[in-house]
């Protein structure tokens, strides 16, 4: 079903959202063809006067665990349309019952507080007003260990049975032995015409020893933030880097050192090409670089802070002679490049974000095209 035939089919209030949403932006609709697909199927079953059953929350709720939006890592369509078709719904539900689908919930919840959303809803009309969830008090969720997975030990009789059906796998293994030498042989003959015509693979870029501008440092702002809805100390992001896809969904653990009315609209500086991570069901597209008090966490965290008129997706750098590298596309995590650079991140006397060279004692600071960044008040201060 097209995009236009699936949005027909909605209650008037969700289409005229639907609508309204898309209006301030095309890429709303899906920023491939694959997103669109899938947007409009999702919208299609906003569209349905089942949306609400138990079984479609439930199952809903299921979907959303992993993820932030419903179709790739950017707000679609197809977000707005599920959280207007479920408005009338939730709008009626007690703490006991939002508490029982908690993904559902936070996702819910995180859409109607989206800007494009609230600025559309106003001009409609009272339809969609804010609903109220106390998700402070939501009760924890148990996590059952998995069973582990033993292999079960056959009865005796079986296991003899079975043997004369292993009498055949000699000749088998034989055979299967014989064919992988041939494909070794093979590989290695077609291995060396390579290199005698001076055709070796070239190097990897993260081979040799790791420096500091492999390391993607941008600009990022927080457009949109809340408490990660199964982890107390965790923070959900979504930070704005300038990319064309729309922000990116980032996990960050600062619920006890930084208020969350202090994280809302901040500029800072995020670690871009770390390899993503799932933290407590919701995938981390990228880490907030922050500076933590040389007495440690307790002195206090703060975020590094980029130079002002700086904009979402301004490059970072380091100065001098690491100013033009190229990042890597992406930090393989089992070569600990940014574990190898990280001790060597610092605050000076000037609170201006550095990386100190452990080898040469050589200070190259941290700055985009604009100035240094700098931590609001900590000296001496590591960054990570």
């Amino acid at each position: 079903m097209s995009f236009q035939a699936a949005v027909s089919k909605l209650s008037t209030p969700t289409k005229e959202l639907v609508v309204a949403v898309t209006e301030n932006g095309t890429r709303h609709i899906g920023e491939t063809e694959k997103d669109q697909t899938e947007v409009a199927e999702w919208i299609e079953k906003a569209g349905q006067a089942d949306v609400a059953s138990e079984a479609n929350i439930q199952s809903l709720n299921s979907t959303l665990l992993p993820r932030t939006y419903l179709v790739s890592n950017y707000l679609t369509a197809a977000d707005v349309a599920i959280y207007g078709a479920l408005h009338p719904h939730f709008s009626k539900l007690q703490p006991p019952q939002y508490h029982g689908v908690p993904s559902l919930t936070r996702f819910f919840d995180h859409i109607q507080h989206s800007d494009v959303v609230r600025a559309s809803a106003a001009a409609l009309s009272p339809s969609f007003d804010l609903v109220a969830f106390d998700l402070e008090n939501a009760p924890k969720l148990e996590r059952k260990a998995e069973p582990s997975k033993k292999k079960e030990k056959k009865p005796a009789a079986v296991a003899e049975a079975e043997k004369p059906a292993a009498a055949a796998a000699p000749a088998e293994q034989a055979t299967k032995k014989e064919k992988k030498e041939k494909k070794k042989d093979a590989a290695a003959e077609d291995a060396g015409k390579k290199k005698a015509a001076g055709g070796g693979k070239a190097p990897a870029a993260d081979e040799g020893e790791p420096v500091p501008s492999m390391i993607d440092l941008r600009v990022g702002r927080i457009v949109d933030i809340m408490k990660h809805p199964d982890a107390d100390g965790l923070y959900v992001e979504q930070i704005d880097i300038g990319e064309e896809t729309g922000p990116r969904t980032v996990v960050s653990g600062l619920v006890n050192y930084i208020p969350i009315e202090d994280m809302r609209e901040k500029f800072l500086v995020a670690v871009c090409n770390l390899k993503p991570a799932t933290m407590r069901g919701v995938k981390s597209f990228a880490m907030v670089l922050c500076a933590t008090s040389k007495e440690g966490k307790e002195g206090g965290i703060e975020l590094i802070q980029p130079p002002p008129n700086a904009k979402p997706g301004d490059r970072v750098y380091f100065e001098g002679e690491y100013e033009n590298g190229t990042p890597l596309p992406q930090l393989n995590p089992k070569k600990k490049i940014f574990e190898t650079i990280q001790p060597g991140f610092i605050t000076l006397e000037s609170r201006e974000a550095a990386w100190v060279n452990p080898t040469t004692k050589s200070v190259h600071r941290i700055r985009t095209k604009d100035g240094v960044c700098v931590a609001p008040t900590l000296v001496g201060a590591s960054l990570s």
